[in-house]
């Protein structure tokens, strides 16, 4: 998608992509520093931390279904801006957290913001755009936010180099300020016509819970997010412990990943949306289950200096998979949710992330501990479950939502100043 000054609705776009890109280089700051910036900023424990953001973490997925109603109720717009509000609020009060009640609520105040931003942000890109006009904005929205939460984590990086605690109060200032200019950029976006409640709502969650489609993708979307976690949680270790490269180098197969997904997510999701959904994002996942029975193999077949270009290379791979997974499975998410109902149906599918991101760390650290091929194995047959469940429910889903061939551009709603 070329963002010019003759497209329609081109303000409201860069508005929308600006307000990502923000946001996301708070998430770049944030997610690296978490522990190490709470305990700096409250001098906790790591384990009361730990404790505490778990609690946090848990008592915020239970809020996911009432997100849905209030983008329903309020439209997508407002939901965002509410959840950027919260979190620029919680960070702007961290330093402030003088006991660990005070830290509870600060950490529940900054994850029910977290968890409420994606579906919501989704569900405007929904209310802005129609058809494959949707996929791409979907695919920019998620190629910057890859970009600025590498230049997120470099600011980071900076940040830690301050004496004291003076860096930590500058991150904790300077993410108060980032999530708060995100939420302004949203509200200049002007509401859409048809982003207000709709009649027929009352039994909403009863209509997704009884869409056997859409919860056979959420399903599948569980899967195969656990190839996504496994970047984070399980490769650095296994990296480490079982091929022998350094901290540093297992850290730069996370650098180009995220270079790769910010330089080519728009040209591969533009190839990925010439087919069907179902199908590219099965594809995808099927990449991951090949990248990971190339991990499996890497201990045996490689070590010294060759290990590094071998895991680099199989990185690049692993990255192949996500790129190619993630424009067709997120589209499908958004396509297949009615309009009036998006709201819902997006927080359902949200927590297919969410509760993967929860259980994560306990199920990759089980596997870890196992032995060198088990994570592996387990990972490549639940991805691969995954990938069956998205063609398996290719048939229920409506025509528009599996075929990106109707090409579309941004919805003809009436924007209202």
């Amino acid at each position: 998608m070329r963002l010019t000054s003759a497209e329609p609705g081109v303000r409201t776009r860069r508005r929308l992509i600006a307000a990502s890109l923000v946001s996301s280089i708070g998430d770049g700051i944030y997610v690296p520093l978490t522990m190490l910036f709470i305990r700096s900023l409250t001098g906790l424990s790591l384990t009361s931390i730990g404790a505490g953001l778990t609690v946090a973490g848990l008592c915020a997925l239970a809020f996911m279904p009432v997100a849905g109603i209030l983008i329903d109720r309020f439209s997508g717009r407002r939901v965002v801006i509410g959840a950027l509000a919260l979190r620029a609020t919680g960070f702007a009060a961290y330093p402030f957290a003088d006991s660990y009640p005070a830290f509870l609520a600060i950490a529940l105040v900054v994850a029910v913001g977290m968890w409420a931003s994606s579906p919501s942000q989704q569900a405007l890109i929904g209310e802005i755009a129609a058809g494959a006009e949707r996929d791409r904005l979907l695919a920019w929205d998620r190629s910057l936010r890859n970009g600025g939460m590498g230049f997120g984590s470099l600011a980071a990086a900076g940040m830690l180099a301050l004496n004291g605690n003076a860096g930590f109060i500058g991150a904790a200032v300077v993410l108060a300020a980032v999530f708060a200019i995100a939420a302004v950029l949203v509200a200049r976006i002007p509401t859409i016509r048809g982003a207000m409640r709709q009649e027929g709502t009352e039994d909403g969650f009863r209509q997704v819970l009884g869409d056997r489609p859409y919860l056979l993708i959420t399903a599948a979307n569980f899967l195969i997010a656990f190839g996504y976690t496994t970047q984070a949680i399980a490769l650095p270790v296994f990296l480490t412990r079982d091929i022998g490269i350094p901290d540093a180098l297992a850290g730069a197969v996370f650098g180009v990943n995220t270079v790769l997904v910010a330089a080519l997510g728009v040209p591969v999701a533009r190839l990925t949306m010439r087919g069907r959904r179902t199908r590219g994002a099965a594809l995808g996942a099927a990449v991951f289950a090949l990248s990971f029975a190339a991990f499996a193999a890497l201990p045996q077949l490689v070590s010294g200096a060759e290990a590094v270009v071998a895991v680099l290379a199989v990185a690049v791979l692993y990255t192949a998979g996500e790129l190619v997974h993630s424009a067709p499975a997120q589209g499908l998410s958004v396509q297949a949710a009615p309009d009036h109902l998006r709201g819902r149906y997006l927080s359902i599918y949200q927590l297919s992330w969410s509760v993967c991101r929860t259980l994560a760390p306990l199920l990759l650290g089980f596997l870890l501990e196992a032995g060198q091929w088990q994570l592996w194995t387990v990972l490549a047959v639940m991805v691969l479950t995954g990938a069956a469940l998205l063609l398996y429910a290719e048939r229920g889903l409506p025509a528009h939502a599996v075929s990106t061939r109707e090409v579309a551009t941004t919805s003809p709603q009436e924007v209202m100043t």
